[in-house]
């Protein structure tokens, strides 16, 4: 346990690094969308002999934003990628109402891909939002889906780990002090010292989205699955990394088993941040989706 928590602690001093150094890179200028609901949406076009090919989206995880992804970015510049800072995370602060349900992340995702086909790729939370998605009808234009590590808690998996459940629990129980909620999570999950060595703005940043994190942590904490993966008509490529929490990796491996023409790739030495410790596992995993979408033309019904 103390060996994980060191990783998650690294985890999230790159992640820092990353957000800054977003700011730096020559892919940032990609142009922004236009968003009905003000979601701050980055596009970046292909760069490359080949640029045909779906658009890959990228979902961030819990108190995280689109800039954790830069590194992973940089590794996909021939392929169309979009990114955007889900509802009341950093530059969609103000994109309000914030969601009360994992319906209205699902909507905001199928808003963002408006139709077009679409390879969706999440972290985390980001990965629970993308199945839901492409369970529903209006995300048909979804060809195929990857998700590192979702978090489910109505698995037994999930329900057991008591490190978690007192996390996830302590933040959606206090929507009156949003920011203290933020603050305690992020220590609860990566670590006192890692808090502690964040600048003091990026500190006031993970306060400010306090809100958008009690809001969605309350939004998933379901008894019973908000979605059905058995009935997924698209390919799955799920992901873990060997260092990463047994529920992280019981999870994964349930819904490789369950889910209909699913695929496991596993990230050597990674934990739950692997997009910022693992740039170029992350970007395999992505380009794995991406290949597997241009190899279904028919549902399969037949798990792996």
């Amino acid at each position: 346990m103390g060996q994980q928590r060191r990783d998650q602690g690294d985890a999230a001093f790159l992640h820092v690094k990353a957000r800054y150094a977003y700011r730096r890179c020559t892919w940032e200028a990609g142009a922004a969308m236009s968003s009905k609901s003000a979601l701050a949406i980055t596009d970046h076009p292909a760069n490359g002999p080949n640029p045909a090919g779906p658009l890959v989206i990228l979902v961030h995880g819990s108190l995280d934003r689109s800039t954790s992804f830069a590194r992973v970015l940089r590794r996909l510049k021939d392929l169309h990628t979009v990114v955007y800072d889900r509802r009341g995370y950093s530059r969609s602060l103000h994109a309000l109402p914030l969601n009360t349900t994992l319906g209205g992340h699902i909507d905001d995702l199928l808003e963002v891909i408006d139709g077009r086909p679409a390879v969706a790729v999440g972290h985390s939370y980001g990965g629970s939002i993308v199945l839901g998605a492409a369970l529903l009808p209006e995300g048909s234009s979804i060809r195929s889906v990857g998700a590192y590590e979702p978090p489910m808690p109505w698995l037994g998996a999930w329900s057991r780990s008591a490190s978690t459940s007192a996390a996830i629990g302590a933040a959606a129980a206090e929507p009156r002090d949003p920011e203290a909620a933020a603050e305690r999570f992020f220590r609860r999950m990566v670590g006192n010292s890692s808090w502690e060595r964040l600048p003091e703005e990026a500190k006031a940043a993970r306060r400010a989205d306090g809100a958008a994190l009690v809001s969605e942590l309350a939004a998933i904490r379901l008894a019973t699955p908000p979605f059905d993966v058995t009935t997924l008509t698209v390919p799955a490529t799920f992901a873990r990394g060997d260092n990463s929490l047994t529920r992280h990796r019981e999870v994964v491996a349930w819904l490789t088993e369950h889910t209909p023409d699913a695929e496991l790739v596993e990230f050597p030495g990674a934990g739950h941040g692997a997009h910022l410790t693992h740039p170029d596992a992350f970007a395999a995993f992505v380009r794995r989706a991406v290949e597997r979408s241009e190899e279904h033309t028919t549902p399969t019904t037949t798990g792996q």
